[in-house]
């Protein structure tokens, strides 16, 4: 898999994962100010008038200025790929590891009874405890939850929706700004 440039804005906030290709434009019109980590691919571009051919290297993290400051999404939006990185492919109910087709998302409060479909309020479920839970409360239930729902913040959703493809180097930078709890694990127990 082709590895991604992590943007930033001006303040070294994390932004979006680019694609090479976009963070060779955002090169070339000198939208980028300063730059980290190791180059992730060196472009060749055509030759000039003196037989010289340009080359310019894309680095691991990106932060690029503009007319404004970009910030980062308060709330990133929910996508079960996410989720269940989060959760770490674990059913939060049951505690086993299980593949992405075999897990499901599921409401803690169920929508049927004013839950809503946010971080705080869904977990990674296989499909036989969500089956069984259905749409009733935990305290209706012997069932707990093995760790809490929560919202991650920019820079670990960002880890989690690249995680197959992320470079050490990213990843440091992005640890970094982790929430505290959630530098080492984010389960509760395994």
């Amino acid at each position: 898999m082709q590895a991604r440039i992590l943007r930033l804005n001006l303040a070294g906030q994390p932004l979006e994962w680019l694609s090479w290709q976009e963070a060779a434009c955002l090169y070339v019109r000198e939208l980028v100010t300063w730059s980290l980590g190791g180059v992730v691919q060196r472009v060749h571009g055509g030759i000039n008038r003196d037989g010289e051919r340009s080359c310019l290297d894309l680095a691991a993290i990106i932060a690029c200025g503009g007319e404004r400051m970009a910030r980062p999404r308060k709330r990133p939006p929910l996508t079960n790929r996410a989720l269940f990185y989060r959760d770490e492919h674990t059913c939060l109910y049951c505690g086993n590891v299980f593949c992405s087709r075999e897990l499901t998302r599921d409401h803690v409060h169920p929508v049927s009874k004013g839950g809503r479909d946010e971080w705080e309020n869904v977990v990674t479920a296989c499909r036989r405890c969500n089956q069984h839970k259905g749409n009733r409360l935990l305290e209706e239930l012997d069932m707990e939850l093995l760790a809490l729902p929560f919202c991650p913040n920019a820079a670990e959703y960002l880890a989690l929706i690249n995680s197959d493809r992320i470079r050490g180097d990213q990843m440091e930078f992005l640890r970094s700004q982790f929430s505290r709890r959630r530098q080492e694990s984010w389960l509760i127990s395994h």
